[in-house]
């Protein structure tokens, strides 16, 4: 395992257990009967913060989710993954935000802004409506246009050294500062939705897959950074403590009792004061609302879900720089079928022997597509499986299945991204 996870790279993930265990991802536990298959199947397998979400959505209080995209290619099956979670989130009562990290996109794959630009437009947008995100409670934008960003970018950055960016992303001195600056311009992404114009402080989620931690590492790091306010339990109470404020400190102490509405005891010298134990997601939410009241930053440290990566159909990680290996949401549906039924398995090489031993779907990119989009009927998952293991089942028949689900789905999709207007575009897209 390397001592970083480059977000930049191709690398497909194995072990999560020991990925979760190496930096400290959380796992994922959370029991969410109406949500999509994969957050009970595991393909959603850590989290960090994911409990301020659960509290919200439980609770039916404000949050935000921030996503992104890379415009640097076709969509495809792995993007959707995130799509189906945004639309779980939509549902739950969450604002959307979609960046397009055409910026990312410029400096790290060489994609003109204009490029970047037109691959939104025609690919994403489309496809992002077509799928069911409503445009009315959803906003696409481009990081390269939204000077909110780009600001944030530059201000939090006061906190952070070049020393820290290269030990998370494993920089060198051949690195572009272009490069090195995009780590900066995710947190402006993620921490903006925050800002009053867009909803004020909240929780907010941000799903991706385990490639893109180090982004949210750094940001809630970030975020506690920028806090004037922190708490930590004392004994049978909770104490909160001031930070980076040298005047005033009692007011600014006695300004949380009075926002609270709860009685405390102070320790001015030790810039401190102590309150009874109350709720502590609801208490780090409303610290971060009178920060900002108080003209701070106050951001809630963003929440994140992680996915395990789709893999391409030689068994690699699917991307859109390896299109034969990729599904894309625009396929040919013939060519779907052509790459489902050239697809590496699980199984063996001769019919006899399959029956006689059985396949192997744990290491089989068919049997993931019905695992991550193809399946939602837990019993008829297990029943592939099984099937598969006992030897009665064999490749030629799952393919086939896979195919024709697969190709239903992308028809449906594509019908669905046809019939888009260029109003509805307009009104998703900012600064169309």
């Amino acid at each position: 395992m390397n001592y970083f996870i480059n977000p930049w790279a191709s690398q497909q993930f194995k072990d999560y257990k020991k990925l979760r265990e190496e930096f400290g991802i959380d796992e994922f536990n959370f029991s969410l009967p109406d949500a999509p298959a994969i957050f009970r199947r595991g393909v959603v397998f850590g989290h960090r913060g994911f409990d301020y979400i659960y509290n919200a959505i439980k609770n039916k209080k404000d949050f935000a989710v921030l996503s992104g995209l890379m415009p640097s290619g076709k969509m495809h099956l792995g993007h959707k993954m995130v799509i189906d979670q945004i639309l779980y989130f939509q549902e739950k009562g969450g604002d959307i935000h979609i960046a397009s990290a055409d910026l990312e996109a410029y400096h790290t794959r060489g994609v003109s802004l204009e490029e970047g630009y037109r691959t939104t437009i025609e690919e994403y947008a489309k496809f992002y409506l077509a799928l069911g995100v409503d445009y009315e409670r959803a906003e696409l934008y481009f990081q390269s246009k939204r000077r909110e960003v780009k600001d944030l970018a530059l201000k939090l950055s006061k906190k952070i050294t070049v020393s820290e960016l290269f030990s998370i992303y494993g920089f060198t001195g051949e690195s572009s500062v272009g490069h090195i600056l995009c780590p900066l311009v995710q947190i402006g992404d993620i921490l903006h939705v925050q800002l009053d114009k867009f909803g004020g402080p909240r929780p907010t989620i941000v799903p991706v897959g385990v490639d893109q931690d180090p982004h949210i590492r750094l940001t809630r790091d970030m975020a506690r950074k920028w806090r004037i306010y922190s708490f930590k339990d004392v004994n049978e109470r909770i104490g909160i403590f001031l930070k980076g404020i040298e005047d005033d400190v009692e007011k600014y102490l006695k300004r949380v009792a009075e926002y609270l509405n709860v009685s405390a005891e102070y320790n001015i010298p030790y810039r401190a004061m102590y309150i009874e134990k109350m709720d502590k997601i609801k208490l780090d939410v409303a610290l971060a609302r009178l920060e900002r009241e108080i003209r701070h930053y106050g951001f809630v440290p963003p929440s994140a879900t992680y996915h395990r990566l789709i893999t391409g159909l030689d068994g690699n990680k699917m991307s859109s720089s390896r299109p034969e290996y990729a599904i894309f949401l625009s396929d040919d549906l013939d060519l779907v079928r052509k790459k489902v039924k050239n697809a590496l398995t699980g199984g063996r090489k001769f019919a006899e022997d399959q029956r006689k031993y059985g396949g192997n779907p744990d290491k089989c990119t068919v049997y993931e597509l019905f695992v991550y989009h193809l399946a939602e009927d837990d019993n008829y998952l297990r029943e592939i499986y099984e099937e598969c293991r006992c030897g009665g089942r064999l490749c030629g028949q799952c393919k086939k299945e896979a195919a024709e689900k697969l190709t239903e789905m992308l028809q449906r999709t594509q019908r669905e991204a046809k019939n888009i207007t260029e109003e509805e575009i307009k009104k998703f897209v900012k600064n169309y």
